[in-house]
């Protein structure tokens, strides 16, 4: 299969290099990215999982901090290097094909200040039905990373108070604070991102913080994708540049 470039939805000078037959990456980048508090402090993002790097570049317009992009797939690490070549962010963006349950044996522990995932959301059963593309099930599926081992390699490569920033499913939530309260994690803020006004969440932000005291947790606003018209929110527009006329 051939590969394309695209804008990066809003970003008109940002693109990125994707394949048709591979998962494309979604609203779901977008809301993670602008969910990440990138203040000035920041110096070293680390992204698991970056599949074809829309974290990184997004972080890219927000942020001067380094950010290493670790992905598991060869083919997917390859495209997105050249989507940090395309963009000229080499200096800023690492592309790293690594797993990232071995990733501290390669990087510098203790010395990322955010770590930011948005991992595969399913579990792998032998009951459930998997994509016919190995890429599809990596990537949706806790075929190589399963929620503990997000948890462990963020509390591995975190300086003490550092953020591990995911987005998660919402009928996993009581897992979530399981595995994160097991590792010393308190979780400070949180989103929960519904489709429209009147249905159930479906996905829920999390920014929680290595070896933090628990309390002091911030519920923001909830978040809306769609009006009942089925068009895009004043706040998903606001994300993607546009106006709603």
């Amino acid at each position: 299969m051939e590969k394309e470039i695209n804008r990066l939805f809003a970003e008109d000078d940002l693109k990125i290099v994707q394949r048709k037959d591979h998962l494309a990456f979604s609203i779901d980048s977008v809301l993670l990215s602008n969910f990440v508090q990138a203040t000035a402090r920041i110096r070293k993002i680390i992204d698991f999982g970056t599949g074809y790097c829309p974290i990184p570049l997004f972080l890219s317009k927000r942020t001067k901090a380094t950010i290493d992009a670790l992905e598991i797939q060869e083919e997917a690490a390859n495209l997105a290097k050249e989507s940090v070549e395309l963009n000229a962010l080499e200096d800023q963006i690492h592309v790293l094909h690594m797993d990232v349950r071995e990733a501290y044996q390669h990087l510098e522990n203790s010395s990322y200040d955010i770590a930011v995932c948005n991992p595969p959301f399913f579990k792998l059963t032998h009951e459930k039905v998997q994509n016919e593309l190995d890429s599809f099930t990596i990537a949706r599926h806790e075929k190589t990373l399963t929620l503990d081992d997000m948890v462990i390699a963020a509390k591995r490569l975190l300086v003490t108070g550092g953020s591990l920033v995911c987005i998660h499913r919402v009928d996993r939530m009581e897992e979530i604070i399981l595995t994160l309260t097991k590792h010393r994690f308190a979780i400070k803020r949180m989103q929960y991102v519904y489709p429209k006004k009147g249905k159930k969440a479906l996905m829920v932000l999390i920014d929680a913080k290595s070896n933090s005291p628990k309390g002091s947790l911030h519920l923001l606003e909830p978040f809306y994708i769609y009006e009942n018209n089925g068009k895009y929110t004043e706040e998903v527009q606001k994300l993607f540049h546009t106006d709603r006329s």
